[in-house]
C-alpha cells in the first residue's frame, strides 16, 4: 500500500465525502436555531487556520503521515504514547461513524434487521476496498462522488419547490445574539466535521504532486463548508429551527415531506443512498489511518492483515460505545469532541508546527523539507 500514489483530484473526492460522511444527516450547528448556517459557515473560515497547520506540517515531512513523522518531531520515545493515542483516536471515530450509520439504516428502512448486521454488512465492504489499498479508495471517489454531488442538487430542487419552503425560517439573523453561534461554533462544529480533516495528513505522503498539499487541504474545507452551509439553509427553511434542533436526522425528514403532485413521494430513498457513500468515505478513511499508523508503528511490511483485523474490532466496539442512539450522540458531543478533538485536533497540532518549526528553522534535524 505505501508504494501507491493517487492524485490530488481523488484526494480532494474522498475528503470531502469525509467531511460530509454523517455530518450532512445530523443537525449540525442545531444549538444556534435559525443560525445553524451561520455557524457552519464561522466554523469552515476558522478551520481554514486549522488545515494551514495541517498542511504546513506536511510540507515540512512530505514523505511522512502523522504517525511517522512524530518522531522526528518530538523524538522516538516521547512519540510512541503520541502515536498510539491518535491511532485510538482514528478507530474510535471509525467506530462511531459506524454506528450512526447502523441507527439510521435500521431506523427507517430496514427496522427488522439487527444493527449488528447493518453494520458488520457495511465493514465487509470497507474491508475489501481498503485491502485494494489507497489507490482503490481514491477511484471509488472519483466514481461515487459526482453522483452523489448531483443527488444532494436534486434533492435541494425538491426541497426548493415544496410550499413549506421559507426563508422566513432563518430569521432573525442573530436574533439570540452572537453567543448561541461561538458556542455551537467551539469546540462543536469546527472539530466536528471540519476539525476531523486532520486524517488528511495520513493521506498526503500518497500525493502523486506534493507542490498542491496546501491547494487540496484548503479546497476540502471550503468546498465541504460551503456545501454543508447550503444543505444547512435548505433544511432550515423547510423545518424551521424548532424540528431543525430535535429532530435525529433532519435532512432526511426535510426530504420526506418531498410530494410532487401526490405522486413522486419517497425521496428518502436517495437520502439513505447519500449516507451509505458519505458513511462509506468516513469510516474508509478513519480506518485507513489507523491502518497506516498501525503499520508504521509496528513497522509492518504488508497492510492486509492489519485491515482485517480493524474490520473485526471496530464492528463490535461501534455497540459498545453506547447502550442506545441517545447515548451515543451524548458521549460524542458532551464527552468526546470536547476531551478528545480539542486536544487531538487542535491543540497538539499547533504544538507540533511550532516544535517543527523550531526544528526546521535552527537545523535540529535532517530530514527534507
Amino acid at each position: 500500500m505505501e508504494q501507491q500514489k493517487i492524485s490530488g483530484l481523488q484526494i480532494f473526492y474522498v475528503l470531502v465525502g469525509f467531511e460530509f460522511g454523517t455530518a450532512i444527516i445530523l443537525g449540525v450547528g442545531a444549538g444556534a436555531k435559525q443560525d445553524a448556517w451561520l455557524a457552519i459557515m464561522i466554523s469552515m473560515l476558522s478551520s481554514l487556520i486549522l488545515m494551514g497547520v495541517f498542511t504546513q506540517l506536511s510540507l515540512f515531512y512530505p514523505n511522512d503521515t502523522l504517525v511517522s513523522m512524530l518522531p522526528k518531531i518530538i523524538g522516538k520515545y516521547l512519540s510512541y504514547p503520541v502515536m498510539i493515542i491518535y491511532i485510538f483516536h482514528f478507530i474510535y471515530s471509525a467506530a462511531r461513524a459506524c454506528r450512526d450509520f447502523g441507527e439510521l439504516i435500521t431506523s427507517t428502512i430496514l427496522v427488522q434487521t439487527p444493527v449488528l448486521v447493518v453494520i458488520g454488512s457495511f465493514m465487509l465492504l470497507i474491508i475489501y476496498c481498503l485491502r485494494g489499498g489507497v489507490e482503490t479508495l481514491g477511484r471509488m471517489g472519483e466514481m461515487v462522488f459526482p453522483i452523489y454531488f448531483i443527488s444532494m442538487i436534486v434533492i435541494w430542487i425538491l426541497l426548493l419547490s415544496m410550499e413549506d419552503f421559507n426563508f422566513k425560517n432563518l430569521s432573525p439573523v442573530m436574533g439570540n445574539g452572537v453567543k448561541p453561534i461561538l458556542k455551537e461554533t467551539f469546540p462543536g462544529i469546527i472539530n466536528f466535521p471540519f476539525g476531523e480533516s486532520i486524517i488528511i495528513m495520513m493521506f498526503f505522503p500518497f500525493l502523486k504532486n506534493k507542490r498542491i498539499i496546501r491547494k487540496v487541504g484548503m479546497s476540502v474545507i471550503l468546498v465541504g463548508g460551503l456545501l454543508l452551509t447550503l444543505n444547512s439553509i435548505f433544511v432550515l427553511s423547510v423545518l424551521g429551527p424548532e424540528i431543525y434542533g430535535k429532530d435525529w436526522f433532519p435532512f432526511l425528514t426535510a426530504t420526506r415531506m418531498v410530494s410532487i403532485a401526490d405522486f413522486l413521494e419517497r425521496f428518502d430513498a436517495l437520502i439513505i443512498l447519500m449516507m451509505v457513500a458519505g458513511v462509506f468515505f468516513k469510516v474508509g478513511g478513519w480506518t485507513f489511518g489507523a491502518v497506516i499508523g498501525i503499520s508504521q508503528l509496528l513497522k509492518l511490511n504488508q497492510t492486509k492483515s492489519v485491515v482485517l483485523a480493524l474490520g473485526t474490532i471496530i464492528t463490535p466496539l461501534s455497540l459498545l460505545i453506547a447502550t442506545d442512539f441517545g447515548e451515543h450522540l451524548e458521549i460524542g458531543l458532551d464527552y468526546f469532541v470536547p476531551y478528545f478533538h480539542v486536544p487531538l485536533q487542535i491543540i497538539f497540532p499547533i504544538l507540533l508546527l511550532g516544535i517543527a518549526f523550531i526544528r526546521k528553522k535552527f537545523n535540529f534535524d535532517n530530514s527534507s523539507t
